[in-house]
């Protein structure tokens, strides 16, 4: 069963904050974030309208304050504002009280989070080009299940009842393949059979083996839509008893989507140069390095924020060098037992400098909504001279 690659249309006019969260969820699909992650629309009606949205690392009284001025109705955080369970939602807290303003002023918020630094094409994949020239792969490479491809559902039907058979379970749901539907696979054989004696059958006499040229009728079919086409097999099926059976199918891998990335570099770099590419193109003052300034490196490890329980599984594919934005104190003694050099940049630096691109490709796929990168968000500390 093949189908197209699905393309997503074109927006326009009017937009409502459900389009956002749509092509928010095609640049960073939902399926991709970490289990223990909180993204998509976190707050707001998706039915409601959105004409501007805003993108910013964090949501905090400026990055509000900002959203209000501009008659923003959207703020697409990289950072989930709702993260941990929330038992009460009140204004007692700080928390609290900037998710209530949030609402009164009618602002839906979203977040991608690690959905982003996974998607092909999201964080982690800018950071690799702000490196150098390589190739690159994910680190821990993700599977996913397509929409409504979870289950597949064969079933055997005499040739002349197949059309009908196939008719009833599409309206039911199965066989539908991104934007095309009926989609089957058939195979012609020979199917046998001997009704016993409380059998009714419709095809055949009791107690005699009866052959029938029979299809194996296969169609994909999601959880969620197997009561259905199973009612709609029996309902269709001219056998009494139809032979079908169902089974559950593997998430699809994802090569170019996963957490972190690993990277062979074209050339060798020294970590010194490495730093310089990264200062650079990350808009840094400095950075940290864990390791020999100049050591050369082929094989690099890298994943944007907080990516320290990455190192070991790089470290297991030849890398040399970590690239994250923090780490704790006794994980860079770690890495440096373990031989393996890091460079550290800032959990927010190197996330920050995605928004402009994040923007751009929202824009894109919304043209009827204006996107900003905000203005107001900042990282929570900044380096002072004594």
């Amino acid at each position: 069963m093949a189908c197209p690659n699905r393309q997503v249309p074109v927006k326009m006019h009017p937009m409502l904050i459900a389009d956002l969260a749509q092509a928010l969820d095609h640049i960073a699909p939902r399926s991709l974030a970490a289990e223990w992650d909180n993204v998509g629309l976190l707050l707001g009606a998706g039915s409601a309208p959105c004409t501007r949205a805003l993108v910013a690392i964090d949501l905090t009284e400026p990055v509000l304050d900002e959203a209000i001025r501009l008659k923003t109705q959207a703020i697409v955080l990289y950072h989930p504002p709702i993260f941990a369970p929330m038992r009460h939602l009140h204004d007692g807290t700080p928390r609290g009280a900037l998710l209530l303003r949030a609402a009164r002023a009618g602002i839906a918020l979203l977040s991608p989070h690690t959905a982003l630094d996974a998607a092909d094409g999201g964080v982690n994949d800018f950071l690799c080009s702000v490196v150098g020239e390589g190739q690159s792969t994910p680190l821990e490479p993700a599977a996913a299940t397509p929409t409504g491809q979870s289950h597949r559902v064969t079933v055997h039907v005499p040739i002349d009842h197949v059309d009908a058979v196939r008719a009833a379970m599409a309206r039911a749901g199965a066989g539908t393949i991104g934007e095309y539907t009926h989609c089957s696979f058939e195979v012609v054989g020979s199917g046998t059979f001997m009704p016993g004696e409380r059998a009714r059958p419709r095809l055949g006499s009791r107690g005699t083996l009866e052959r029938v040229t029979e299809c194996r009728l296969e169609k994909v079919c999601s959880a969620a839509n197997l009561p259905a086409v199973v009612a709609a097999i029996r309902a269709s099926h001219p056998y009494e008893e139809p032979a079908f059976t169902i089974e559950t199918l593997a998430p699809v891998p994802m090569p170019r989507a996963g957490q972190g990335r690993l990277m062979r570099l074209r050339a060798p770099m020294t970590a010194r140069s490495i730093a310089r590419s990264l200062a650079a193109g990350l808009r840094l003052k400095h950075v940290e390095l864990v390791g020999e300034p100049s050591q050369r490196h082929t094989t690099i490890g890298l994943c944007a924020g907080s990516g320290g329980e990455l190192i070991t599984g790089a470290r297991k594919h030849g890398a040399t060098l970590f690239i994250t934005g923090e780490l704790k104190h006794h994980d860079r003694l770690d890495a440096a037992a373990h031989g393996t050099s890091v460079l550290l940049c800032g959990h927010t630096e190197t996330e920050r400098p995605y928004l402009r691109v994040l923007a751009r490709r929202l824009q894109r796929l919304l043209p009827g909504l204006k996107v900003a990168v905000s203005k107001a968000d900042r990282p929570p500390a900044r380096t002072i001279e004594p």
